[in-house]
């Protein structure tokens, strides 16, 4: 039977680091179910995202364009209104596109008022969205502190466990986030020291299994209705911080089963200033502690085991409703997680522990039969996912939009010998203490990343030196080769790839370049002659009109005048 792609379940992973997956060789972690996707689809290996920082990130998967280009550069950087999105050109070819989950999409509000476009109607809702039409938003931030919540937003998760008996103003902390000290204290989530204890919260209400009952919630909404084609953006909050699980994840894993940190005592001699700043910072200093990895990476490694089992409730349903054999599935994260390496926690700049994300594909289509189980190497970016959703759902890839290119060639064994041999991400720093630190101003608080496999480049605005490390020679990225006269010609090949990159054309995004061309030589017939000197250089009829008689001699004479 031919087998076809009709819905596309996008899963989304919040700071999960690529190589914290068994399938992609992580010693004691053990992910059967995401290892059963890459076994029926490929898994890409050298999969970069344009920016190591939630927002920024998601909004080049959403738009599929860079952040160059659409603007939204850190967290709460609204999505300036006329960008196009996965539900934009999805729609065009009738595909619904909906949310279960996280986004952090900040509303471009004063474009909207500009513009008269009310967020009740259901244009303004979705422009509100990223695009998507939302079954169930949730961004997993409901942190509060003394000037009140970070997410002033209504909370669906706190409201269901409200409803099921977790009496607090935020049980999302106080129960989900949080565990209990032995004389009945809250232990704060926000704590690391925490970690090890389990949050106080039943398993099945906790985050990662709510959102995947409200994804089965969603399937089952669409299956009953009868819907056409879906894409269902599955987006969880974690692994990311608080780094806390409850029973039975968070005793799993032990502190002799995390991977050996990568740092070096040379990497703080003499560092490039910019990352001397964020290794200075208060999560780098934190990080750098063995007893907070110590604590903090077996809960990060049980809320990813905890990630994987619901992935394999995910997989269950498809199969049980029929649905395996035509839904794409992709396996994704928006950045990585640095967890002590490189003397840095969290994530923001560009060390393979940060920048470089899993990214499974699995495409349910007899044509992509030949691939299943493979690695491909090729250099991929986030917003490849884009034109790839957009072809695999049958439409043309409006490229003079989506600055992605489709995966669906790799995917099916094709061989495509003009793919590109550079990645782009690119980091604004410019809200952050460390631009701060750094006397910058917001133009000059800026990154740029170019890697080839090979070698890897970062280009510092503020009139820093660059960055640069022998991905080859040094895997680990322990050696910055950025001041080292030797590695001139390689410098200089980067920056000629970033202007490259930057000349791109990237704003004219009303018109393609097969409209232009298409209009090339076109017709002269709309009455626009140029280049005439007599009308004999033109064919006869287009010129008719502008020969006969004249309609009347004008003497300069007001003939009412006296």
């Amino acid at each position: 039977m031919q087998r076809t792609i009709k819905n596309i379940l996008f899963i989304m992973f919040d700071q999960l680091r690529y190589d914290y997956l068994s399938c992609a060789g992580h010693a004691t972690l053990e992910t059967p179910n995401i290892d059963r996707i890459a076994a029926m689809g490929v898994r890409f290996s050298n999969a970069y995202v344009q920016s190591p920082i939630c927002g920024a990130s998601r909004m080049s998967f959403y738009t599929g364009r860079y952040v160059h280009s659409h603007g939204a550069a850190w967290n709460n950087f609204p999505l300036k209104v006329g960008e196009m999105t996965l539900g934009d050109h999805l729609r065009e070819i009738g595909v619904e596109t909906w949310l279960v989950g996280k986004t952090h999409m900040k509303v471009d509000q004063k474009g909207m008022d500009r513009l008269g476009i009310s967020s009740q109607s259901i244009i303004g809702a979705r422009v509100s969205e990223c695009g998507f039409d939302v079954f169930e938003r949730d961004d997993g931030l409901w942190a509060q502190g003394p000037e009140g919540f970070y997410d002033s937003r209504r909370s669906p998760y706190n409201e269901y466990l409200k409803s099921k008996g977790y009496e607090a103003e935020n049980p999302w902390h106080d129960y989900a986030n949080s565990g209990v000290e032995d004389d009945g204290a809250v232990a704060s989530g926000w704590f690391m020291q925490h970690a090890d204890k389990p949050a106080n919260i039943r398993e099945e209400d906790s985050e990662t299994p709510y959102m995947t009952g409200r994804a089965i919630d969603f399937m089952e909404k669409m299956a009953s209705e009868n819907s056409g084609p879906w894409l269902c953006h599955l987006s969880y909050i974690k692994p990311h911080w608080p780094y806390i699980v409850p029973e039975p994840y968070h005793a799993m894993y032990g502190h002799n089963q995390i991977q050996p940190v990568i740092r070096s005592e040379a990497e703080r001699i003499n560092p490039h200033p910019v990352y001397a700043a964020y290794m200075d910072n208060a999560i780098g200093k934190a990080f750098s502690r063995d007893e907070v990895r110590e604590k903090v990476i077996p809960a990060y490694m049980g809320l990813i085991k905890q990630c994987d089992d619901q992935i394999g409730r995910l997989l269950a349903y498809l199969e049980q409703s029929g649905r395996m054999d035509d839904t794409m599935i992709v396996v994704t994260s928006d950045h990585g997680d640095y967890l002590g390496d490189h003397w840095l926690g969290e994530k923001d700049l560009f060390h393979e522990q940060s920048v470089k994300v899993p990214l499974i594909v699995c495409d349910p289509s007899s044509s992509a039969d030949g691939t299943r189980g493979t690695v491909c190497d090729a250099l991929v970016e986030s917003i490849d996912l884009a034109a790839t959703f957009v072809e695999a759902e049958g439409g043309k890839v409006p490229d003079h939009i989506i600055e992605g290119r489709s995966l669906m060639p790799l995917l099916r064994g094709e061989t495509v010998d003009d793919w590109r041999d550079f990645v782009i991400s690119e980091y604004d720093y410019s809200a952050s203490s460390q631009a701060a630190a750094l006397n910058l101003s917001p133009k000059q608080a800026r990154l740029f990343m170019v890697a080839d496999g090979s070698w890897k480049f970062i280009h510092a605005e503020g009139g820093f030196r660059p960055m640069l490390f022998d991905l080859v020679n040094d895997p680990q990225e322990l050696k910055d080769l950025g001041d080292d006269p030797e590695y001139a010609e390689i410098i200089d090949l980067m920056y000629e790839r970033l202007a490259r990159w930057a000349r791109r054309a990237s704003q004219r995004t009303t018109i393609s370049d097969e409209t232009i061309v298409e209009s090339r030589g076109g017709s002269r017939r709309s009455g626009v002659l140029l280049g005439l000197y007599d009308g004999t250089e033109a064919s006869p009829d287009l010129t008719e009109v502008y020969r006969g008689r004249a309609q009347g001699r004008y003497t300069g004479v007001d003939e009412d005048a006296g």
